[in-house]
């Protein structure tokens, strides 16, 4: 298997992607440059945080038109897993392989700490081996990742059952308030607690936290980690089965 990670003018977390698939995990993984076409076969793509293009204009709003993401929107669509993180679930969400939209934080200021996450379903490539209900200890640094999305967009991702990740604390008890207004579970204000969604076919997520910064003992968690497991071993299972 072979894991792609794309590089913009801006991204600052590519590195750490890259260091977590290869050298934590042990798999081959490769840049993907924002100006090139081809995936190189990467059967997975990860699109990472950090400040694409300087978030001029909108956060993700030129990367979504870089050559790369023509690929990556084509690669989706034929079935095969996108991961998008921070910088990486805006551009996912420009580009319209995600619903809803990042904004502003509502208390309107950068966040960036431990904050914990409530895994709500492992019926994706992403979280097959995470228990349901389960709090992961996952950063955040950003200061647009208040998620939002109108009633009906909102209630259809519910019913769906494609929010994949919530706010929650250590113990996995969400926020009373999921009205928007920024507590001590919810670090930005987004609706209805949510840290990360799928789309309707499941092989694309975006989430706010940063799993690649919590891959490593030494950063304080490994819950990270399970993320790019769980990728690994569906990908290796759907070599098995072709």
């Amino acid at each position: 298997m072979k894991f792609g990670v794309i590089q913009f003018p801006g991204s600052n977390c590519d590195q750490d992607v890259f260091h977590v698939l290869k050298h934590v995990l042990g798999q081959e993984t490769v840049y993907l440059w924002h100006k090139d076409e081809s995936l190189q076969g990467a059967d997975a793509v990860i699109v990472p945080g950090g400040f694409s293009y300087g978030d001029y204009l909108r956060c993700g709003a030129i990367a979504r038109f870089s050559p790369v993401m023509r690929s990556v929107v084509a690669h989706a669509a034929a079935g095969g897993p996108v991961m998008g993180i921070c910088n990486g679930f805006q551009i996912l969400c420009e580009s319209g392989l995600l619903p809803g939209a990042l904004i502003r934080n509502k208390g309107l200021h950068f966040v960036c700490r431990h904050v914990h996450i409530r895994s709500e379903t492992p019926q994706t490539p992403f979280t097959c081996q995470i228990r349901t209900g389960a709090a992961l200890k996952i950063p955040v640094a950003h200061g647009e990742g208040c998620y939002f999305a109108d009633d009906a967009t909102l209630a259809r991702i519910e019913k769906n059952g494609q929010v994949v990740f919530r706010y929650c604390d250590a113990y996995g008890r969400l926020d009373g308030d999921a009205t928007g207004a920024c507590g001590s579970i919810n670090p930005n204000g987004s609706r209805n607690n949510i840290a990360g969604i799928c789309n309707e076919k499941r092989n694309v997520l975006g989430m706010m936290p940063h799993p690649e910064r919590a891959a490593e003992r030494e950063l304080g968690s490994t819950d990270g980690l399970a993320l790019f497991e769980g990728l690994a071993h569906t990908l290796a299972l759907k070599g098995c089965l072709q």
